[in-house]
């Protein structure tokens, strides 16, 4: 009887480590050394569940925070890691890697600067990416990766899939900010930032041209309007849900394919963890074979 409930307790015991192993893992404080921003840059990453234990590659998302957070703001306020264990429990989503960057050191914000004297946008590119997808087991196939992000997050989103359609299978903007509506809003948008940089008409022509989600649009060329899948969402009550409309008319009149929802909500975490479960089964479509 003894070496019944010896063997008994040994069998539990290596069904628990085994379920342990299997738990997917999320770790908030890593750092990527950017020459380019010329500090060490914080992210978070979100393991699956198996990643350690696998041998396989996975998909990736490159999920962005909003203004005030930071690489941890996903994973403490969005719970990113009881979500999306969730979706992948129950078949709704594909098992993939989740990477969230700081973008709230030095300058806030994912674009290049008027000057590109801060170049964060490049940083994200030509250094976080490489190194994530190194350093992890990542399919470093277009149609393996995607992007998300909410409100300045969510304006990363669109002018990150944008600017590379060649890189994201699908986006997903969240309440996104989507920057300057008329290039007189950009002049006046930085003189309130920044009052004595007395920058060109010429720097904030380009600025206003890189960074406007509806001049992005407005000027996409026909043979992208297929390049990326979007998903994007707004609560009803949001401030930005004007911005939002207005990208969904523009992407309608150049015929650009794309999912626009609105739903009961503001500008919240509540709204945002209601909406991932959704991000992540849209992407999850681009990640699959048809």
């Amino acid at each position: 009887m003894i070496k019944k409930n010896v063997l008994s307790i040994m069998l539990l015991l290596a069904v628990f480590s085994g379920l342990k192993a299997q738990s997917s893992k999320v770790f908030d404080n890593l750092t990527v050394p950017s020459k380019i921003l010329k500090s060490d840059r914080k992210y978070a990453i979100y393991l699956p569940p198996g990643y350690e234990t696998s041998q396989r590659s996975y998909p990736v998302l490159y999920l962005l925070h909003g203004a005030g957070d930071d690489q941890t703001g996903w994973v403490q306020f969005g719970e990113v890691q009881h979500i999306a264990d969730k979706a992948f429990e129950e078949g709704k989503a594909t098992p993939m890697i989740i990477v969230m960057p700081d973008a709230n050191t030095g300058q806030r914000g994912y674009a290049n600067d008027v000057r590109n004297e801060w170049r964060y946008e490049d940083f994200f590119f030509q250094e976080l990416m490489p190194y994530v997808e190194k350093t992890y087991r990542i399919k470093t196939e277009k149609r393996f990766r995607a992007v998300a992000g909410l409100s300045m997050g969510g304006g990363g989103s669109f002018t990150y899939a944008l600017h590379h359609p060649e890189l994201f299978s699908s986006a997903c903007p969240l309440s996104a900010a989507t920057g300057p509506m008329a290039l007189e809003d950009t002049k006046a948008q930085l003189k309130r930032s920044k009052p004595d940089a007395n920058y060109t008409d010429a720097e904030i022509e380009a600025y206003f041209k890189r960074q406007s989600v509806l001049e992005l649009i407005k000027n996409m060329p026909d043979d992208q309007k297929k390049a990326v899948r979007w998903y994007i969402d707004c609560g009803d009550d949001d401030f930005l849900y004007e911005g939002n409309s207005l990208v969904h008319i523009a992407m309608r009149k150049k015929e650009i394919p794309h999912e626009f929802r609105i739903y009961d909500g503001g500008h919240t975490w509540t709204y945002w963890r209601r909406a991932l479960p959704t991000v992540l089964s849209f992407i999850s479509d681009a990640f699959h074979q048809y």
